[in-house]
């Protein structure tokens, strides 16, 4: 599955480099990927928040200095696709409410369809007939 959009070159870019480096584009690496290219902090920090020899995220990451509420958004948002983390004792700032309060909410919302691509299929509903309406 292909993303239908990215927010920049510079994160397309970055999307399929990331990819590449890590030799796996299964929908986690997708996900994790395509949401911490959006933001140019996270792009250039990347070795802070994930660690590509154990192939893992780094939480520890979300205290560095160059974080922004943007940008630390973005890496909760991608670390809970990654493996469902959020912070213990906060996990209220993992909410929906609290993480797409920001300009990056299409691009999170592209981010779960390449997490859960089987759940974000198109489905219509189900009309029913005039002659098929009971009263």
């Amino acid at each position: 599955m292909r993303p239908a959009f990215f927010r920049d070159s510079e994160h397309e870019a970055f999307y399929y480099r990331m990819l590449n480096e890590c030799r796996n584009a299964d929908g986690y690496h997708r996900a994790l990927f395509y949401t911490l290219g959006i933001s140019k902090d996270t792009r250039a920090h990347i070795h802070d928040v994930f660690d590509f020899s154990n192939r893992g995220i780094k939480p520890e990451g979300l205290s560095a200095p160059w974080q922004t509420g943007s940008s630390v958004r973005t890496c909760q948002l991608a670390f809970n696709l990654w493996n469902g983390w959020s912070q213990a004792g906060a996990e209220r700032y993992s909410t929906p409410h609290e993480l797409f309060d920001c300009g990056f909410a299409p691009y999170f919302m592209e981010a779960i369809r390449l997490r859960y691509p089987e759940y974000c299929r198109l489905q219509l509903p189900s009309v029913k007939h005039k002659a098929e309406r009971s009263r």
